[in-house]
């Protein structure tokens, strides 16, 4: 593979090639990788990036403000797309506006391939694959470890959350205009949780993932029982938390957010001190290598459903499963891993993918590819804990 980094400055470019190198051990990289000048304001310069590729890896964010440009450029050039947004509103607004032109063109626009949301999306799929029966429905609960120096995130995402939560109205109207078809509920219905509540499985308490997760599983469910007839699986997701001294802090925390996030003031404030509102957890330099070091997460998966040969239209779920997906810090790390590794199976799995182009979430692009075997070879690792009998 030949491939180029690309962005505004050579000088910054060229520092990550050297930092590449260092960390490669190595004097510097070869000549296989290239550099690029382009610019999400210029269109000419993305266009002249996109004509040079057969594939963008789009690390460019908030993605609702710099996102567009560089899909627009991809698609209208003949270049694929892959971006690692966690952003519904960019991720579904991108649908609407390129799905046909991407699949006129032959070229696939692929959300959502980092932390947000590779694991949940096609644990989701590697728990369906490996029980025995049919899967209904899923539940997934994130645990985030930090090592002695804490943990940190940079406040790239923090004014993604900050902007996708004032504009939770302008996302139901966007999709009306999209007016997707209703997902079937196959089994038992599966209950939501409450806003709080003590999980016994880990003996903490958990609240519901405020990530893209359940969204995009729910775009890879429709579209594959839409197009491939395949029972869809409900979904809900939920984060733990720790003791009740954390719950107490998070939901302060929360309600402030929640109250400053509605005024152009509060948002101000909110994206000019993440370090103050978030107590530290997002900050404008990011994590340290030590942090990043010293960070993991699970996500552990418990799903049930209908045994072979039973009807799951009738009864009670009559079998269950675990599976987990555990990899390395989330944001830094396991981010990387995953889009290159999905950047790769678009690449050299090219026939496992849904035949004709268009945008998509990364559960129906890569369902019948091997990037889940890619992703344990990296760090990622897909297991099954338990498989209680029928």
């Amino acid at each position: 593979l030949r491939w180029a980094v690309a962005g505004r400055s050579r000088n910054k470019l060229q520092e990550v090639l050297e930092q590449a190198a260092e960390r490669l051990g190595k004097a510097a990289l070869g000549p296989e990788v290239g550099v690029l000048l382009c610019d999400v304001s210029d269109p000419a310069s993305l266009a002249t990036m996109a004509r040079q590729t057969r594939l963008v890896l789009n690390c460019v964010g908030p993605y609702r403000f710099f996102g567009e440009p560089v899909v627009k450029a991809c698609v209208e050039n003949g270049a694929s797309c892959i971006d690692i947004s966690g952003e519904p509103q960019f991720l579904e607004g991108m649908y609407l506006k390129y799905n046909e032109k991407a699949a006129e063109k032959g070229v696939y626009v692929i959300g959502s391939c980092g932390f947000d949301s590779i694991p949940a999306d096609m644990g989701v799929l590697y728990t369906r694959d490996k029980l025995k029966g049919t899967l209904t429905a899923v539940e997934s609960f994130l645990t985030v470890k930090s090592g002695p120096e804490g943990i940190c995130i940079h406040d790239g995402t923090w004014k993604s959350a900050v902007y996708g939560l004032a504009d939770q109205d302008n996302l139901k109207k966007l999709r009306k205009k999209i007016g997707y078809s209703p997902v079937p509920v196959v089994g038992a219905k599966l209950k939501r949780r409450g806003l709080v509540f003590y999980s016994q499985e880990f003996k903490q308490y958990s609240i519901p993932f405020m990530g893209s997760d359940v969204s995009v599983v729910k775009r890879s469910q429709r579209y594959l029982h839409t197009q491939l007839q395949e029972t869809p699986v409900q979904y809900g997701a939920y984060v733990n938390v720790g003791g009740l001294g954390s719950v107490m802090r998070l939901m302060f925390a929360g309600i402030l957010f929640l109250l400053l996030v509605k005024f152009s003031f509060g948002r101000k404030l909110l994206t000019k001190y993440p370090e103050f509102f978030s107590a530290g957890r997002f900050t404008k330099k990011g994590p340290t290598q030590k942090q990043m070091d010293g960070a993991s997460f699970t996500m552990t998966f418990f799903g049930e459903g209908y045994s072979e040969g039973q009807d799951p239209q009738n009864g009670k779920p009559n079998v269950k499963i675990c599976t987990q997906v555990k990899g390395p810090e989330p944001g830094y790390v396991a981010t990387p891993i995953a889009m290159v590794q999905a950047a790769i199976a678009l690449l050299e799995d090219a026939a496992c993918l849904p035949k004709q182009g268009g945008v998509y979430s990364p559960g129906a692009a890569f369902s019948k590819t091997k990037l889940i075997d890619r992703l344990n070879r990296r760090g990622v690792e897909f297991s099954v804990i338990s498989q209680p009998e029928v």
